[in-house]
């Protein structure tokens, strides 16, 4: 499926609002991802990612639809040229291999238009599926962070993995 990485634009809200409404998006995600997701909510976080000078946000769409997003939240201080990657895709798309595409093509874009020299994701250790996109684009296992993760009623480990740019 053929697909574009784009900056978030308020015209995306109702195809943002329709794609993001399914609860199994919620299920390894981090506290924050609304469900249901609602139009307010798809207004509320576009006009959040446009305003956001510390990230760097990008829609996946295609053909008009969005499928999913992907950001980068930029670390500061001393840890300044590495940044944090977090992504979701539409349970319809999963399993065709967008989402792999989507964070190599995004990752290249990160080195080429930004300082940054590391990008580094923290996997809950359940989601085989988020592991396996990172380790096709070439991130790397640093290590686990045992019971870090407390998600629907139970503890969990987590995977951080990372890209180094070359």
């Amino acid at each position: 499926m053929d697909f574009e990485l784009l900056q978030w634009e308020l015209s995306l809200v109702p195809s943002l609002a329709e794609s993001a409404n399914d609860a199994r998006i919620t299920l390894w995600l981090n506290e924050g991802f609304p469900n249901p997701y609602t139009l307010e909510d798809a207004e509320r976080f576009i006009d959040a990612a446009q305003k956001d000078s510390r990230s760097f946000h990008r829609a996946i769409v295609s053909e008009g639809k969005v499928l999913g997003g992907i950001d980068l939240a930029f670390n500061r201080g001393a840890m300044r040229y590495g940044a944090d990657l977090g992504y979701w895709l539409t349970p319809a798309c999963w399993g065709r291999g967008i989402m792999t595409e989507a964070v190599r093509r995004f990752c290249g874009t990160a080195f080429a238009e930004t300082d940054i020299c590391r990008i580094q994701a923290e996997v809950f250790a359940p989601n085989a599926a988020s592991l396996r996109v990172l380790e096709k684009c070439g991130f790397c296992r640093e290590g686990v962070k045992r019971r870090s993760v407390f998600k629907n009623g139970e503890f969990y480990d987590s995977i951080v993995m990372a890209l180094i740019k070359e």
